[in-house]
C-alpha cells in the first residue's frame, strides 16, 4: 500500500510536492498553492522493468521506462534515467493503481486513477 512521506524536500520556486512510495510503486504529486493537482508521475514495476507515467495539466502524457545503467558489461553502474517507452496498458495500470492507493486521501487517489483512464488508445 502506498503510504505518503512526510518530510518531502520542496525546492524554492517550484510546486509543492507530495510523495508516496511502497514495494511496487512511487507517486510524485505536484500541486499549487491551493492544492489543486498540477501533475503527477506514476512509477511501477518497480526492481523488475520500472516504468514511469507522467501527467502534467496543459500538456498531457508522457510514458517512459527506467534505464536501471546496470546493463553496462565491464563499466560501473550508470545514474537511473528516464527513456521513451512504448505502449500504456491504462486499464491495468490504473487498477493496480487502485489497489495500491486505499490508503491514501481518496479524492487524490480518485483523481489519478480517472486521469490515468484518459490516457489515449
Amino acid at each position: 500500500m502506498l503510504k505518503e512521506v512526510a518530510k518531502v524536500r520542496q525546492i524554492e520556486g517550484e510546486s509543492r510536492r507530495r510523495f508516496f512510495t511502497d514495494p511496487d510503486m512511487d507517486l510524485v504529486v505536484w500541486s499549487d498553492d491551493r492544492g489543486e493537482v498540477l501533475g503527477f508521475e506514476l512509477c511501477y514495476n518497480k526492481g523488475k522493468g520500472e516504468r514511469a507515467v507522467r501527467w502534467r495539466r496543459g500538456f498531457g502524457f508522457l510514458h517512459q521506462k527506467v534505464d536501471d545503467g546496470e546493463n553496462r558489461p565491464g563499466r560501473y553502474k550508470e545514474t537511473p534515467i528516464l527513456v521513451p517507452d512504448g505502449l500504456f496498458d491504462a486499464k491495468k495500470i490504473s487498477r493496480l493503481f487502485q489497489e495500491h492507493s486505499r490508503d491514501i486521501d481518496q479524492s487524490l487517489a480518485d483523481l489519478i486513477y480517472r486521469t490515468l483512464l484518459t490516457y489515449p488508445a
